[in-house]
């Protein structure tokens, strides 16, 4: 197995002679193998390699042996350690996301401190062939586009996945003819994770029942899939020198897309563009979704003067050459994962701001916390896992709907309101959490029957109203 590592780790360039690496050890069997693979090419590149063990402060006793093992094993080879510990439940609450993200979080700000210290080091994950393709999946059930298509990318940045060319088997396999030991982490067997389900259940029977080199197919696919997007990356960059215009405003960044020479961009890569617009101005991209690059080209049909808020306090401007896109203090998010606020009419309501969202992990909550403790006029609870969009807070806009009962039966928005019998120059000001043209709250009125909590719920999303007496409903 080594001898494949070697080649994969040559053929994508991922280290140079005299490289300072920092390995993510957590103990298990596939860090375990990448320290040892580490050691083995440092002979050939004269590597100086610092582990980094991250104790999340879970699982009661078995996060500290964890620990301990981590520690006695870089000293026995000799590698020095630097151990992080971030009680991650905490870190969860206070975010306003699960402890999975949480994790994440916390493991990567303490790699990148780290390679920060040694002076710009690389940092090497353990992520193989699997975890490849149970990152497939999950992008492909979360929606994804081209480069999500592509997996985990062999190098990418700082990043370098040394062992993403060989299989869980391979490893293990490799550890026990090394005679090497490792930790077991006995949550990788729960399902209590949406990457665990796949792993436990989705890959295994498609390899039993499809094709038992399905692993193998789709690492093949993906590793094509990735060569397909840094093609169409370099188109979009060449594009983006032609159509677009910066420049900064009291130290924001600002775009023009201009749109004479955007409609002659092949349809395909308009939507890479836009992202990579939105990203630079944002300066980030986990909130940005194929809903924002959607509504934003549709500005390019539209009259001068419509606006559109996005994530990242951004507002996309339709003007006379094009497409404006810049920051704007008053839009932006309401507080929550994906949260966006977006104009129907030109006119901004400040009620939104009022409006905050977080992220709730289900398993973390007593078991005895009934789901309708939090059900108040001005707080509600939805199912996260089946909103198919970001969750905006807008007004009124055409085909808006909303689901009246638990059958599915749905009804108009506009006759929601004449049923009602709601003042027509009321309506344009009412509040609505819209997934997409659903409506799933119109806020102060009533909760439509859709996305509703239920046993099976994994992650909750909870929106908050603050000072909602002002709102004219009680549902």
């Amino acid at each position: 197995m080594y001898k494949k590592v070697e080649d994969y780790v040559k053929i994508h360039n991922m280290l140079e002679q005299k490289d300072k690496v920092i390995a993510g050890v957590s103990g298990g069997a596939d860090s375990v193998c990448l320290l040892y693979v580490l050691l083995e090419l440092k002979k050939k590149y004269s590597l100086e390699i610092r582990a980094v063990h991250v104790n999340h402060c879970l699982r009661e006793g078995a996060a500290d042996e964890d620990e301990a093992y981590v520690r006695k094993l870089c000293a026995g080879m000799e590698v020095p350690l630097e151990v992080y510990r971030i009680d991650v439940v905490h870190l969860a609450k206070e975010e306003g996301m699960s402890s999975e993200e949480a994790g994440r979080a916390a493991r990567r700000k303490a790699f990148e401190e780290e390679a920060d210290k040694m002076g710009g080091a690389k940092i090497a994950l353990a992520h193989h062939k699997n975890d490849n393709v149970e990152t497939l999946l999950l992008n492909i059930a979360r929606g994804t586009g081209l480069k999500g298509l592509g997996g985990i990318r062999p190098a990418a940045g700082r990043y370098i996945h040394p062992l993403l060319g060989v299989s869980r088997e391979e490893i293990e396999e490799f550890l026990k003819k090394n005679q090497l030991s490792y930790c077991m982490d006995a949550t990788n067997y729960e399902d209590t994770y949406t990457r665990n389900r796949i792993r436990n259940h989705m890959i295994p029977y498609m390899e039993q029942k499809i094709n038992p080199r399905f692993t193998d197919h789709a690492c093949s696919m993906m590793e094509q899939m990735g060569k397909l997007w840094d093609h169409i990356a370099g188109e979009v960059c060449m594009a983006e020198k032609t159509a677009v215009v910066y420049r900064e405003d009291q130290g924001k960044k600002e775009a023009l897309i201009q749109k004479a020479v955007f409609e002659k961009i092949p349809e395909a890569l308009r939507p890479y563009l836009l992202h990579r617009v939105m990203e630079k101005v944002a300066g980030s991209q986990k909130d940005l979704a194929g809903i924002h690059l959607e509504q934003t080209e549709e500005l390019f049909r539209k009259q001068t003067g419509r606006k559109l808020d996005l994530p990242y306090q951004m507002c996309a401007r339709r003007c006379y050459e094009g497409v404006e896109i810049s920051r704007n203090d008053r839009a932006g998010e309401s507080g929550g994962e994906g949260a966006q606020r977006e104009q129907s009419d030109g006119r901004l309501t400040r009620k939104a701001d009022r409006v905050k969202m977080r992220v709730l992990d289900r398993k973390e909550m007593h078991e005895e916390q009934d789901v309708t403790i939090f059900q108040t006029p001005y707080t509600k609870w939805f199912d996260y896992d089946i909103i198919k969009n970001s969750v905006t807070i807008r007004t009124r806009r055409p085909g808006d709907y909303i689901t009246i009962d638990r059958k599915g039966r749905t009804q108009k928005l506009k006759q929601y309101f004449i049923n009602e019998k709601i003042p027509q120059k009321e309506r344009d000001d009412i509040l609505l959490v819209a997934d997409g043209s659903h409506i799933l709250w119109v806020i102060g009125y009533r909760r439509g029957c859709a996305c509703e909590v239920t046993e099976s719920t994994r992650k909750i999303l909870e929106i908050t109203i603050d000072g909602g007496e002002n709102y004219g409903g009680d549902n």
